[in-house]
């Protein structure tokens, strides 16, 4: 048996405008757990809690494994045919380059933190290898570290679709789930990389939190089941996160702030990232067609998740430009003012960026697409998928 639309899954529909909802609110997450150490909330209980707000990039991963895997995992259940490599490698190469390109120029150029950055520091920024070349995440670009997992796996997916194809329909379930809870393990290699790199950072270590959106992709194709009824508990799976959010504040994952933990406080911190992408991405792509979000699906949450990935990679700039203008410093408090701040200019920027850099150069590959192919129509359901 085949699950369609008609029988009762949302997901399988092109656009869903919750997740796009759910978009913007990983990215003021992200926004949130910065501002907050910025502004020397980063001890105590409430540092602990805010710290873990980075646990929207967990979100932001599980949506890009979702969306993109989905239609691997339609394929493979005979829903149609595998996504084109060529197109979905250029589609990811015009949703991320050119807006990330921009702001990468104008911050080392501009932001006095960034400011005589070296031509190594621009060259691995540019080419978004900055997680391998020590010392390279650089003032106003430090958040990029996630985009530079993100690319890895965009990079990865075909492969990994060509892999799962040799494998029986139902062994893929277990497989990814099975390569995720692997992940996990990743603070136990051992590495000789020197000063300046941290391998906690690499692709692998966070996997799980991509294979979580895939596990979801998965049974969006799958007669429903114990995974559906138990997404469509929308009180449960908010508990579950709760839950798993409070396992990765608390010391079990990881020391207060910036310091390190041991490999298992970090399994520990991934593990529960897992959970949480999980418990809020499921409810929103497992439900049923006439599901209604009335948050996260209006007009105003869907513009905003539009927006998304412009406050993402502007944030830290807005942020910086926050504190000059209500006359404070860096770690001096002040967080309510200097985050409604910073999300105002953030906001505002990442409108601009979407205007005039990433619509423009999304609806030029679409017309390119349209011509090459000779249809009346380009398809591209995954094009908002982007984990920053």
């Amino acid at each position: 048996m085949i699950v369609t639309e008609g029988q009762g899954v949302g997901g399988v529909r092109s656009f869903l405008p919750a997740v796009e909802g759910m978009r913007a609110c990983a990215a003021m997450g992200v926004v949130v757990t910065h501002v907050a150490f910025q502004t020397g909330h980063s001890s105590g209980v409430g540092g602990r809690l805010f710290g873990r707000f980075d646990l929207a990039v967990a979100v932001f991963f599980a949506l890009s494994g979702f969306l993109l895997w989905r239609g691997h995992a339609a394929a493979a259940r005979g829903i149609g045919a595998p996504p084109r490599t060529g197109h979905y490698l250029r589609s990811r190469v015009v949703r991320i380059m050119p807006a990330y390109l921009v702001a990468v120029v104008v911050i080392l150029s501009l932001l006095p933190d960034a400011d005589h950055a070296s031509p190594t520091v621009w060259l691995a920024n540019l080419t978004l290898t900055q997680i391998y070349v020590p010392l390279t995440l650089t003032g106003g670009l430090t958040q990029m570290w996630s985009l530079s997992v993100e690319v890895t796996f965009y990079l990865a997916l075909p492969v990994l679709a060509l892999l799962a194809r040799r494998l029986p329909v139902a062994a893929r379930v277990p497989a990814i789930a099975a390569l995720g809870a692997l992940s996990w393990g990743w603070g136990w290699v051992p590495m000789a990389t020197g000063s300046g790199v941290n391998p906690l950072n690499w692709p692998p270590a966070f996997f799980s939190w991509f294979a979580a959106g895939m596990l979801l992709a998965e049974w969006a194709h799958t007669p429903i089941g114990v995974p559906h009824r138990l997404a469509r508990r929308r009180l449960v799976m908010a508990v579950v996160a709760a839950l798993a959010f409070l396992v990765a504040a608390s010391p079990l994952a990881g020391p207060e702030g910036l310091v390190p933990g041991t490999a298992t406080q970090f399994a520990v911190k991934t593990a529960a990232g897992s959970l949480v992408a999980f418990a809020l991405v499921a409810p929103l792509v497992l439900d049923r067609p006439d599901t209604p979000h009335r948050v996260l699906g209006t007009t105003f949450m869907v513009t905003l998740g539009r927006w998304s990935y412009g406050l993402f990679v502007w944030h830290l700039a807005a942020l910086a430009m926050v504190f000059p203008v209500l006359g404070t410093f860096p770690f001096t408090g002040r967080m309510p003012a200097v985050l409604a701040l910073t999300l105002v200019f953030g906001w505002a920027i990442a409108a601009v960026s979407y205007a005039l850099v990433e619509s423009p150069c999304r609806e030029a590959l679409r017309r390119w697409e349209k011509r090459r192919v000779e249809t009346t129509d380009v398809i591209d359901a995954e094009a908002d998928a982007i984990a920053p």
